[in-house]
């Protein structure tokens, strides 16, 4: 296996969509998406809003979004806005997390969001519409009476 060199992903560049990475990548600029990445440091003056996924994350920037990795560090200087899923988590003092936090032995093997749980389907309390192919039934007097007149 070949050693590669780190994605870095300088202070003045702003994206707006998603990174995706098998390797190293080190973000000290602004994402406005989600990224997927073997290993994940984000820098002091990074900005992400979106999810991120990782084997390993650094975190001393600001993440508006869910964090899902096997180990996590939240550096003095991290600002986190939203849930972290995590096998390992180190916290600094200093560190700002509002959010849930919670232990998963496979934290990248799980699903997050509405999909992620089934519900039974919901059952409507209304009453069946008539068929649309059959007539409305017409009131007629009882057959008994029909024959009482005759």
């Amino acid at each position: 296996m070949k050693s590669r060199a780190p994605s870095i992903l300088s202070g003045d560049l702003v994206l707006t969509g998603s990174i995706v990475s098998e390797g190293e990548v080190q973000l000290d600029g602004s994402v406005d998406g989600d990224i997927r990445a073997g290993s994940l440091i984000i820098g002091e003056d990074a900005v992400v809003t979106g999810e991120v996924y990782a084997e390993t994350v650094v975190i001393r920037g600001k993440v508006s979004g869910s964090v899902r990795a096997r180990q996590v560090q939240l550096a003095a200087t991290a600002r986190i806005e939203g849930d972290i899923v995590h096998a390992a988590l180190s916290v600094e003092s200093g560190a700002f997390f509002d959010g849930h936090c919670r232990h998963s032995t496979d934290p990248l093997a799980e699903k997050s969001g509405p999909s992620a749980t089934t519900s039974a389907p919901k059952m409507d309390s209304r009453p069946p519409a008539p068929p649309a192919n059959k007539p409305a039934a017409v009131d007629q007097p009882p057959l008994a009476a029909n024959k009482s007149s005759l």
